[in-house]
């Protein structure tokens, strides 16, 4: 069986669930999660997957460039705070702040992450970044630009299935041969669903995702107070939906969200129906909810393509590779999502 070591995350759980019984979706996926993130970097080729930033320089150019052009539009206001969420490599760090420094901004870096061993490798890509291990800690005296990509994604989500006696949150048991399997919890859980969606078929899943609505509240209440604006970019979907979209992925490929937690990175899809109008209650402007390759070809990723192109020709081929991928409705041009956020009073943003 794997990850049946003693120091392994599943013996831990084993332990656990046979002290106390299940254990909720949330904190199997919390825990495994911290495991993974806090011992590794898995991101790149040689990583468990590739993000946008790692495809291609053009994706955090443009999420500068956008950031910038609301930054501008609204006065220039400083001092100015560049965050980002979840920054990976630092690659999208990078690469927006280059395009920023273009545009005649050159904000404060913050960088919100909680694992050592990706702050070491981040501090090689932007070493003039502030790092923090949440939101509460970033300043509050001026205006935040605000980047989230694939962040929200892997923060625990609960699964509520609809039961023959009402609501009930699936849980995390093991079964007679030891493996990890879901099962109804025993505590009531109507409460915990909008009165609008109470009403559905016996075996209905919906997946509610408490701790990226917490993100999104503190972002929006910071934008209202300070001023700014906030690009969440992850994929997910933009009407509400019902089923499970828990998922891993190791070395590149799906595998079984249950077979070896801590060792692969357990993600969801975002739902970012019920995100905008919570930021819209926080006092934030919600700018739109759209695809991420109608907003980089709103943005002008073909001419930033067709400018690397003409400075280094014999990279074509990768070059339209790259943007295809970022962009192409069969890639991540439709799965993937973009959230703008503004502060009242703040403009408009580009591509929504």
């Amino acid at each position: 069986m794997s990850g049946s070591g003693e120091g392994s995350l599943s013996a831990s759980f084993r332990r656990l669930i046979a002290a106390t019984g299940p254990i909720s979706l949330a904190h199997y996926m919390a825990e495994a999660n911290a495991r993974y993130y806090g011992s590794r970097d898995p991101f790149g080729t040689a990583g468990d997957f590739i993000t946008a930033p790692e495809i291609s320089q053009m994706f955090g150019e443009l999420v500068g460039l956008w950031l910038a052009d609301m930054w501008h539009r609204a006065g220039q206001p400083q001092p100015v705070h560049y965050v980002e969420l979840g920054p990976g490599r630092g690659t999208l760090a990078r690469d927006a702040l280059r395009a920023m420094a273009r545009a005649g901004l050159t904000p404060q870096v913050h960088l919100v992450e909680g694992s050592a061993a990706l702050r070491e490798i981040q501090r090689q890509a932007v070493p003039q970044a502030q790092w923090h291990h949440d939101l509460s800690t970033l300043p509050t005296d001026g205006p935040i630009l605000l980047a989230a990509n694939e962040f929200l994604d892997a923060l625990p989500v609960r699964q509520l299935v609809k039961a023959p006696s009402g609501w009930r949150e699936r849980m995390v048991a093991v079964d007679e041969e030891g493996a990890f399997v879901c099962v109804a919890g025993s505590a009531q859980m109507d409460p915990a669903l909008p009165e609008d969606r109470r009403e559905a078929e016996e075996g209905t899943l919906i997946e509610t995702c408490p701790a990226a609505s917490a993100v999104v509240q503190e972002v929006a209440r910071r934008l209202a107070a300070q001023g700014g604006a906030a690009l969440f970019i992850d994929y997910g979907h933009a009407h509400f939906r019902t089923g499970s979209t828990l998922q891993a992925v190791r070395a590149h490929r799906k595998v079984d969200p249950f077979a070896d937690p801590g060792e692969a990175d357990l993600t969801a899809h975002v739902d970012f129906a019920t995100l905008a109008p919570l930021a819209q209650a926080h006092g934030a402007q919600w700018l739109g909810t759209t695809g991420q390759g109608p907003w980089l070809t709103a943005l002008g990723i073909e001419a930033r393509a067709a400018a690397l192109t003409r400075a280094a020709p014999h990279l074509a081929g990768e070059i339209e590779a790259a943007r295809h991928r970022l962009v192409a409705e069969e890639e991540m041009g439709d799965l993937f999502k973009v959230m703008g956020l503004a502060a009242q009073g703040w403009p408009q943003g580009a591509g929504f």
